[in-house]
């Protein structure tokens, strides 16, 4: 989240309250509330910046002097804080009233000093039409729209309070506005993900993935989704190996696409033991070819095992795995290295 940048708006609210003497009391109100809001978001104390950003807001609304900026900011600062309903609150509120924290700068040139300064539109529009030898370089200049932030943030929001059909709803209403946004892209593939609705999310991840194929979080994202389907198992640990290829950088997804990638190749363990036991004394033969059958996904699954150990020879996860399968393979001396290694593990982690 960006950085908020306070200084300028405030300047004109009690600029305006300035004209008026029966105004002082509110004018030094303004800027006590403005300083606190400030003071408390610089101080990254976002709990008490939030709330002050809402009084101050409050405080320009009840003096005629509406800016939805300062709601904005205290969004912000509640999201900052984690106050997941509030910021959901207020966000929802700045989106349905249409703000887009977009403002128009007015500024003139003093012919005499040459200093440009930033006026009030109507302070600018009669300097333009009568001071025109005194007053040159009239320029007006717009804000970037904040809209798109907040349909991101909020999505976040959202997800994260795991309103998730909310969250859809809102994400699809942004992308009817902004096509082309990236995170709300993103975002849409995690609702649909968390709503139940995966065969929708496999085909964003697709899309995804061929507008940038080096994403690995999405290679990463497809590998589930294709690991819980028979059919796809192959096309799973092809997307695992590619989440692996292209995240050196990213130990946890590393490790976490390594351990899918040997659970998908293993399969479902427990059900393979499961129908060995049942035919074992009925079926003698057919156990032995699923017996011999498990032992070749085992195989299958030992390169990949050693290899995220090799990456990251201190994850319990993996060494446990890897001993495990070797276990299955009855090669003593690893299980006994492995061992070593999970005890070495664990008693560092105490």
């Amino acid at each position: 989240m960006k950085k908020l940048i306070l200084g300028i708006a405030i300047v004109s609210s009690v600029f305006a309250f300035g004209q008026k003497e029966e105004k002082k009391d509110v004018n030094a109100q303004v800027q006590a509330t403005n300083k606190a809001a400030m003071d408390a978001y610089n101080a990254k104390n976002y709990t008490v910046a939030g709330p002050k950003f809402i009084e101050l807001y409050d405080l320009l609304k009840a003096n005629g002097q509406e800016d939805k900026t300062y709601k904005y900011y205290a969004g912000l600062s509640y999201a900052l804080a984690n106050n997941l309903d509030e910021s959901i609150k207020i966000y929802t509120d700045l989106i349905n009233s249409g703000y887009t924290g977009v403002q128009t700068t007015y500024t003139a040139k003093e012919n005499k000093s040459g200093q440009v300064s930033a006026y009030d539109k109507a302070t600018w529009e009669l300097l333009k039409k009568s001071s025109s030898k005194d007053y040159s370089d009239f320029k007006t200049e717009q804000s970037k729209s904040v809209e798109p932030d907040l349909y991101e943030t909020l999505s976040t929001l959202l997800l994260n309070a795991k309103k998730n059909d909310e969250a859809l709803a809102l994400i699809e209403k942004g992308l009817a506005k902004y096509p082309n946004n990236a995170k709300l892209k993103e975002y849409h593939g995690s609702a649909l993900y968390a709503t139940g609705k995966t065969d929708q999310f496999m085909a964003n991840l697709k899309e995804q993935l061929v507008k940038n194929p080096n994403d690995a979080t999405n290679w990463y994202n497809l590998g589930v989704l294709q690991s819980k389907t028979p059919a796809t198992e192959a096309d799973a640990v092809t997307s695992f190996n590619k989440a692996i290829e292209l995240a050196p950088n990213d130990p946890k997804l590393k490790d976490n696409a390594y351990q899918n990638l040997v659970y998908t190749t293993i399969g479902d363990d427990s059900k393979a033991v499961e129908e060995i036991n049942a035919i074992r004394k009925s079926d003698p033969d057919k156990a032995t070819t699923l017996i011999e059958a498990r032992k070749e996904r085992f195989n299958k699954a030992l390169p990949h095992a050693e290899k995220w150990y090799q990456a990251s020879p201190n994850n319990i996860d993996a060494v446990s795995i890897l001993k495990d399968i070797y276990g299955m393979l009855k090669n003593q001396a690893k299980v006994a290295e492995m061992k070593a290694k999970e005890a070495e593990l664990q008693a560092k982690a105490k």
